[in-house]
């Protein structure tokens, strides 16, 4: 297939082509095997992308960012956000692997050497699937210091007592990172304390205090709701200090939004691909729709939008390589680029008018998997309210 209009534009702006030019390359060579039927059949049957997630950690593409001592790729964020880019670029979903690039980031950076080397060889190669993030419960929705699933240490153990809500991939996962209080609230020094990060074996306490319920929901994303009924997790399922969880959940975080928002840009090129080509070709009235500045204007300003946004999502990754503080800009990243793709994908709908809700388009499949986004992993208001109090110094205002 012949580079499209979008991507010779990127060979030439895009300053990254040249050292990543082989890794885009085999992610959308690989994706060419999954085509649109592929992902028609999963949505219609809401079955989860098996063959596809084998084939991306086949090829060790969602080993990235383990570091090559641990069997990973050692790559840097730049270029996992360019494997997901393509990934969703190329009309495939990258949702129901994602996690597996970024939750093991808890352990690498707060798990004992012991934890590491036990667990982090055989999330590179694929053996253990740690996909499963339950943090979101259906009291405490985003006010995660709410929370109030507890973990009480009873001599080698904790027991768990509570309940988590769209923990996604539950049911394809070997490992949860779990997130629950060991120290009550009214008990704590600083608000942020008192909340413990756990590894959870979840084939062997699946049915013995562990129940996951599957919600289905507006796109084939594998979303869960978990109950936990005194379940038993080993001390040494403990990820770093007691306490201290919250903080290292947040470190995570920032890799999680750069990722995601390079989905988005990857779902917003798609779009916008899409468009571009059915504009050209659909002729009316004598003449390509595209001519037509009311068909035309949208795709450029879409195209424009998403440009933009991809250059945040550049600057996040750029300073997240570099060590640097990059909490704002992973919040932009993923705002500005949730909101591209959503803006690209009503229009891909309007350029396509009926056709754009035809499932052989992929267009409707692709317009309700890149809405999640804007919504998740962390709201709109969130966004806002960190930017407002912890950029520009206004009054806190939750």
């Amino acid at each position: 297939m012949s580079p499209s209009s979008l991507q010779r534009f990127e060979n030439m702006k895009n300053e990254e082509t040249n050292d990543l030019a082989p890794i885009r390359e085999a992610v959308r060579a690989l994706c060419a095997g999954f085509p649109g039927e592929y992902w028609r059949k999963v949505d219609r049957e809401r079955a989860y992308p098996t063959e596809f997630v084998q084939a991306l950690t086949g090829a060790g593409f969602l080993a990235a960012l383990i570091p090559e001592e641990y069997g990973g790729s050692g790559l840097t964020m730049t270029a996992a956000s360019a494997i997901m880019e393509e990934i969703h670029a190329s009309g495939s979903n990258g949702a129901a692997c994602h996690a597996q690039m970024y939750t093991m980031g808890t352990v690498l950076r707060h798990g004992n050497a012991e934890q590491k080397q036990k667990y982090l060889p055989s999330i590179a190669s694929g053996n253990l699937r740690l996909q499963a993030f339950g943090v979101t419960e259906p009291t405490s929705g985003t006010d995660t210091l709410s929370l109030r699933t507890t973990a009480e240490k009873k001599g080698d153990h904790y027991i768990v007592n509570g309940q988590k809500i769209w923990t996604s991939r539950a049911e394809h996962s070997d490992l949860m990172l779990l997130l629950a209080r060991t120290t009550p609230r009214d008990k704590v020094a600083k608000r942020t304390d008192g909340l413990s990060v756990f590894l959870v074996d979840m084939p062997e306490v699946k049915g013995k205090g562990l129940t996951i319920r599957p919600i289905r929901t507006m796109m084939n994303h594998a979303t869960t709701e978990v109950f936990f009924d005194n379940m038993k997790v080993p001390a040494e399922g403990l990820i770093g200090e007691e306490g201290k969880g919250f903080r290292y959940i947040l470190s995570g975080m920032n890799a999680e939004r750069i990722l995601i928002a390079s989905e988005c840009i990857g779902d917003a090129k798609w779009f916008i691909e899409k468009a571009t080509a059915y504009a050209k070709e659909r002729v009316l009235f004598g003449r390509p729709i595209g001519q037509n500045q009311g068909v035309q204007f949208p795709i450029a300003r879409a195209f424009m939008q998403m440009r933009a946004a991809e250059l945040m999502v550049h600057q996040a990754a750029s300073l997240y390589e570099q060590g640097k503080d990059c909490g704002a800009e992973a919040n932009m990243a993923k705002q500005l680029a949730a909101e591209a793709s959503w803006a690209a994908a009503d229009m891909c709908v309007q350029t396509h008018g009926g056709f754009g809700f035809a499932e052989e388009f992929d267009i409707e499949r692709k317009f309700r998997e890149t809405r999640l986004y804007t919504v998740a992993p962390i709201s709109t208001n969130l966004v806002l309210s960190y930017l407002a109090e912890h950029v520009l110094g206004l009054p806190r205002s939750y």
